[in-house]
């Protein structure tokens, strides 16, 4: 990695500790080297861009927050570079709060923050009425005169490229913007006993939430930051028209990942760490046709499959065995898919591989079922307990009836399955995760939302209360489901769910033998 150019600093025994990543600098420090870089620049390319596609529909969203709190200064950041090591950074990715509101997505906009501050009107109205103003504080591009211009290796334009302008991105997001210098200002004005209130998204930006500490007006203010943490979440329930068509786009990528893992199970198998060819090969794709991926993806084979959350992804992909794939590619706008495949790695299911998925399959299709408007949220998990209970008593596992282990007293059947049947889909991968209960597990479905339906049977190897034909047979199978206004639809039905689908899905991919 090149090295950065940050200035020399004093060397010996008295060298400050926090400086001494400096001492590798070799910039010259010359005031002939300082004119010379920044100057004889001709002038940048034509930046005037288009509103982004989500301009609207940020713009619907941000009224409906704002109706929530009226009276009040709504400050949402996009958050800092995080610190991978030592002095490099994670690839930013701003909060999905920020994101939702804003339009932004990959990569913008470190440091940024949303200010929804109460309108006042013509006649002098407060904003009371729950109107509001957004403004979007920034650090724009700096000139080619400045040092950041050639020696800030983390927003330097010499280093990272050029930042946008204030008028960029005012364009691009259809906010009103002013320079990140200001935020300190305006957070103050009015703020204090008997002035106006301000709330922050809490745990995003530690230095904008310490501006916020300092001008609170009531030392129980920061109540409301969790208030504002799950009205942010609990917006993002009902998707709009401009996420859904983001997340078929995140599905679609992800559906040719899992193709191209498939053309590369020969690969995987003579791999000594074969899982990891198949996590190389989804990861590759999402950042090719995508962002990144949208969580750590899971590429468990043989008895990983039985780890929920298998991510070492190392192990070898044996034939004969199944490898458990879970995987989502991130789009440019940060939604996410969220899709899960059990696969035999030869392409063919044994007898009581296919039982296991066949059980699976049924519990997910009760599921479907009943994810449709008018139902409870936790009715979607009922309906494929229900299956799994029954189709363990029928295999003589369960130490009670299917009806005893569904009871509330009993759960005898989750030893196999310990992970809930579904959650909600979009920036995050886990969305909505700080609403409130009687709006998520306990909420009756509504047209719009956006979740998985992911049943499962896990069996691990040292299991001595299944038979060892069942030892190390892990089943996930995981789809993305939309509710309409009649039922729902499954967006990642492309991919193939059914046992006999699957082989002849895997047939096709599979090279000749």
């Amino acid at each position: 990695m090149t090295t950065d150019v940050t200035p020399e600093t004093t060397q010996g025994d008295n060298q400050d500790l926090s400086s001494r990543n400096d001492n590798r600098s070799q910039r010259p420090s010359s005031a002939a080297f300082r004119s010379f870089i920044t100057s004889g620049w001709g002038p940048r390319p034509d930046t005037e861009g288009s509103p982004g596609p989500a301009v609207a529909q940020t713009a619907d969203r941000r009224a409906r927050l704002s109706a929530q709190f009226p009276g009040e200064r709504l400050v949402i950041p996009a958050g800092t570079y995080k610190t991978r090591s030592n002095d490099t950074d994670y690839r930013f990715r701003p909060h999905s709060a920020f994101a939702h509101l804003t339009g932004l997505g990959s990569e913008q906009e470190p440091d940024a923050v949303l200010v929804l501050d109460p309108a006042t009107g013509d006649d002098g109205s407060d904003g009371s009425d729950g109107a509001h103003e957004a403004v979007l504080y920034m650090r724009p591009l700096a000139g080619r005169d400045t040092e950041e211009f050639f020696s800030d290796s983390r927003y330097g334009e010499f280093w990272v490229g050029a930042r946008p302008t204030l008028e960029d991105l005012e364009r691009l997001t259809g906010i009103r913007t002013a320079h990140l210098d200001d935020l300190s200002d305006a957070l103050a004005k009015d703020a204090g006993p008997g002035g106006i209130g301000v709330v922050v998204v809490p745990g995003v930006d530690e230095t904008v939430e310490a501006v916020v500490e300092e001008i609170r007006a009531a030392e129980d203010a920061g109540m409301r930051d969790d208030v504002l943490a799950e009205a942010l979440s609990e917006l993002r329930l009902i998707k709009d028209a401009h996420e859904v068509e983001q997340m078929r786009t995140a599905v679609a990528v992800t559906i040719e990942g899992f193709e191209k893992i498939v053309r590369r199970l020969p690969e995987a198998v003579a791999h000594r760490r074969g899982e990891r060819v198949i996590e190389a090969t989804f990861i590759g794709h999402a950042r090719q046709e995508g962002n990144a991926v949208g969580y750590e993806t899971i590429a468990a084979a043989g008895e990983h499959a039985t780890t929920l959350h298998w991510t070492d992804n190392d192990g070898q992909v044996r034939p004969g065995e199944l490898v458990l794939i879970d995987a989502g590619a991130e789009v440019d706008s940060l939604y996410t898919a969220d899709v899960t495949r059990t696969l035999p790695v030869d392409g063919t299911f044994t007898e009581v591989q296919r039982r296991v998925y066949q059980a699976v399959l049924d519990a997910a299709d009760a599921a479907f079922a009943v994810a449709k408007p008018g139902s409870v949220f936790r009715d979607v998990h009922a309906a494929a307990m229900e299956v799994i209970a029954d189709r363990l008593a029928e295999w003589g596992l369960l130490p009670v009836s299917a009806e005893e282990s569904l009871s509330p007293e009993g759960q005898q059947h989750r030893r196999w399955m310990v992970h809930g049947t579904s959650h909600h889909l979009g920036l995050d991968v886990h969305d909505c995760a700080q609403a409130r209960r009687e709006l998520y597990l306990d909420a009756v479905i509504e047209p719009g939302m956006v979740f998985t339906i992911e049943p499962g049977l896990y069996f691990k190897s040292d299991d001595l209360l299944v038979p060892a034909e069942y030892r190390g047979i892990g089943v996930r199978i995981e789809d993305d489901v939309l509710v309409t206004a009649d039922g729902n639809e499954n967006l990642s039905a492309a991919l193939p769910r059914r046992p006999d689908e699957v082989e002849a899905w895997m047939a096709r991919l599979l090279p000749p033998r």
